[in-house]
């Protein structure tokens, strides 16, 4: 099993702690207006709302986190590896393609769409079978992972749908997309320590 250098530790790590730290600044920026509870993360980056730039910043170095975690996660299966990409690739492109302060965006929600769908699927499309493969490698780990993402990005679409706690919803789903690299890389890291093998 191929080791994991540990800048892809500092990568996956940083990934929830950029995404978090953007949208709370972004949020206090914003002032009451925002309602975090009930309104998106892309709301904040919309064109004229004060921290616009915080949260655009923050997409765009969640999606060079991804890219670089991607690249670092050797032992992870390649069909896993290009969808955790194609999560960072969709996070830039939110970010270069920003939600309207008002109303809705056909092109905002198609690439939001997509990031949300690739990075649910990453973690069992990344599997490896055998007692070898790191824990959250293995295929049980990573199936349950994707069915809580599944889960949570349905209840993130159910409460769009009935203009409820939609703000709640995305946020704990993003934070679980945006966490599980950095626990697959702990994982690597670990085996690697344990097996002697230098990374």
């Amino acid at each position: 099993m191929r080791s994991v250098p540990l800048w892809a530790l500092v990568s996956s790590g940083c990934a929830p702690v950029f995404l978090s730290m953007g949208w709370l600044v972004a949020a206090s920026l914003q002032g009451s207006p925002y309602d975090p509870a009930a309104q998106t993360i892309s709301v904040l980056a919309a064109p004229g709302n004060s921290g616009s730039w915080v949260m655009t910043a923050a997409f765009i170095a969640l999606g060079l986190c991804h890219l670089l975690t991607a690249w670092g996660l050797r032992p992870a299966a390649t069909a896993g590896r290009m969808a955790l990409a194609a999560g960072g690739v969709a996070a830039l492109t939110v970010a270069m393609v920003p939600a309207p302060s008002s109303g809705g965006s056909p092109s905002h929600g198609s690439v939001t769409t997509v990031g949300f769908a690739v990075l649910t699927a990453w973690p069992v499309l990344a599997a490896r079978a055998g007692t070898a493969a790191p824990w959250a490698l293995r295929p049980l780990p990573s199936l349950g992972a994707t069915s809580v993402m599944a889960v949570g990005a349905a209840w993130f679409l159910i409460e769009l749908h009935l203009h409820g706690a939609a703000g709640v919803a995305e946020r704990a789903v993003t934070t679980l997309q945006s966490v599980w690299p950095f626990v697959v890389v702990l994982s690597c890291l670990g085996g690697s320590l344990r097996d002697g093998c230098p990374n």
